[in-house]
C-alpha cells in the first residue's frame, strides 16, 4: 500500500535540504520519493493513503542499539517477553532494535541467543543482539552479576559466536582483561562490532582497543574512568578516534545536560542516543529483576537493591531526543543521534535515513516531541492519534 505524508516539517540531518511543507511517498519496499510544496498531489492517486502532517515534524524512525526491555518485560526472559518489551518502545518511535543481554553463564546466554533468533526470524525490525558482558571488569561492572564475569578466552568467544548463528551485532568488553586483544580480532572476523565498556582502562588501553578495531563506546561516562586533566580515560580516547561511536544514555540520571552538550561538541556526528532501558520503562515503580540481580525502581530511577548501582534506565528514545534538545543540542543533531548515527554504527545501510531507496521507517512528532504516528517497513505500527 502506497502512503503519502504531506505538509510536515522535515528533519533530515544527512541533507542540507529544508522543507517546511515536506512530503514523502513510500510503500513496504521503501521510500519512493520526497520533496516540498504541492508536488505530493501527483502521488496521491488510486488507493494511496494520504496523511496530512501539518503542525507535525517528520523524521526517520529511531534506532536503539542498547536496550534490555520495557513495558514490564525483560529481553532476558524469552521470546514472548521480547515482543512485549518491543511493543512499548515501538510506540515511542523505535523502529529498529538491538536486543541487549546482561552478563550470565554461557549456557544461559546461548538460550537467550536462541530466543532472539526465533524473534528475528519473524520480525525484521529486530536487527541483532548486543552481549553486554560477560567480558567486563569487576570494579566497573555496574548492574552485572559479579559471579559470572570472566576474561574473554578464545574458547568462550568462539562458543558465543557459534551459538549466535549470525545474530550478534555487538559485544561490550573491557580491553584491559587478559585475552581482550585476541577477542577483538575474533569478533571482528565474525562481523561483530566490539564496544569498549564496563572498563577500568586508561586512555592508552582504550586507544589501543580502538586501533585494534573496537568501534563503539558503551554508555559513555558510565561504568568507566572519568575525564581527568592528566588521565583522560576512555571517553577522550573515543573522541580522538574518528571511527568510534559513543553511546549516551540521556535520561537526566546517567549524564547531566552540561555533559550531554560536551559530548555532542566533542564527537560531532558520532553520538548515538541509547535507552539502556530495563523492564520498568513505560511501566510502574517497583521491584524488578535485571538478569539475575534484584532492582528497585523509585521515581523512574532503577538501582540495584544490593549496593545501589544504577541498573539501566526507564528511558524511551523520544524522551532521549527531547532531553537532548532541551539541553541545547541542535534539533538535527539530536535526531541524527537517534537515527543515522546508531544505524551507521552497526552497519544498517538503509535504516535511520529518509532517502529514496531507504527502508520506510518514519515518525510524526508533535511540537513537544511526542510520537504521534509510527511507520516501519512502510506499515503503520500505531493508530492515528
Amino acid at each position: 500500500m502506497r502512503t503519502v505524508i504531506h505538509s510536515g516539517r522535515l528533519i533530515r540531518p544527512s541533507s542540507d535540504e529544508r522543507h517546511p511543507e515536506a512530503w514523502i511517498v513510500f510503500d513496504e519496499r521503501g521510500i519512493i520519493a520526497l520533496g516540498g510544496g504541492d508536488d505530493w498531489r501527483q502521488h496521491s492517486v488510486g488507493d494511496a493513503v494520504v496523511v496530512d502532517a501539518r503542525g507535525l515534524t517528520l523524521t526517520a524512525g529511531f534506532v536503539d542499539i542498547h536496550c534490555h526491555g520495557g513495558g514490564g518485560a525483560s529481553f532476558d526472559n524469552g521470546a514472548d517477553a521480547i515482543r512485549q518489551a518491543l511493543s512499548l518502545h515501538r510506540a515511542h518511535g523505535t523502529t529498529r532494535s538491538v536486543l541487549s543481554f546482561v552478563t550470565a553463564p554461557l549456557e544461559v546466554l546461548e538460550r537467550r541467543l536462541d530466543a532472539a533468533a526465533s524473534v528475528m526470524a519473524d520480525d525484521p525490525l529486530v536487527v541483532g543482539v548486543h552481549l553486554e558482558g560477560p567480558f567486563i571488569e569487576h570494579e566497573f561492572r555496574g548492574a552485572h552479576d559479579p559471579a559470572q564475569l570472566r576474561a574473554p578466552s578464545a574458547a568462550a568467544v568462539q562458543r558465543l559466536i557459534e551459538a549466535g548463528h549470525g545474530v550478534i551485532r555487538q559485544v561490550t568488553l573491557a580491553p584491559e582483561l587478559p585475552g581482550a586483544s585476541e577477542a577483538i580480532a575474533l569478533f571482528r572476523e565474525a562481523g561483530i562490532r566490539v564496544a569498549v565498556g564496563h572498563t577500568g582502562a586508561d586512555f592508552e588501553q582504550a586507544r589501543a582497543a580502538f586501533e585494534s578495531g573496537a568501534t563503539l563506546l558503551t554508555h559513555a561516562f558510565n561504568a568507566m574512568r572519568g575525564i581527568h586533566h592528566r588521565e583522560p580515560g576512555p571517553v577522550i580516547a573515543a573522541t580522538e578516534a574518528p571511527g568510534v561511536t559513543l553511546e549516551l544514555i540521556n535520561d537526566g540520571v546517567h549524564v547531566r545536560p552540561e555533559v550531554v552538550r560536551l559530548a555532542f561538541a566533542g564527537a560531532p556526528g558520532r553520538i548515538a542516543l541509547v535507552t539502556d532501558a530495563m523492564a520498568a520503562a513505560g511501566s510502574h515503580d517497583g521491584d524488578y529483576v535485571l538478569g539475575s540481580l534484584d532492582v528497585q525502581v523509585r521515581e523512574g530511577v532503577a538501582r540495584l537493591r544490593d549496593g545501589g548501582a544504577i541498573a539501566g534506565s526507564t528511558l524511551t528514545m523520544d524522551a532521549a531526543v527531547r532531553r537532548a534538545i532541551e539541553a541545547g543540542v541542535p534539533e538535527a543533531d539530536a535526531v541524527a543521534a537517534a537515527t543515522e548515527t546508531p544505524a551507521r554504527a552497526i552497519g544498517l545501510d538503509r535504516a535511520g535515513r529518509l532517502d529514496p531507496g531507504s527502508v520506510a521507517d518514519m515518525l510524526l512528532l508533535d511540537a513537544e516531541w511526542n510520537v504521534r504516528r509510527v511507520w516501519a517497513d512502510g506499515r503503520e505500527l500505531t493508530p492515528a492519534a
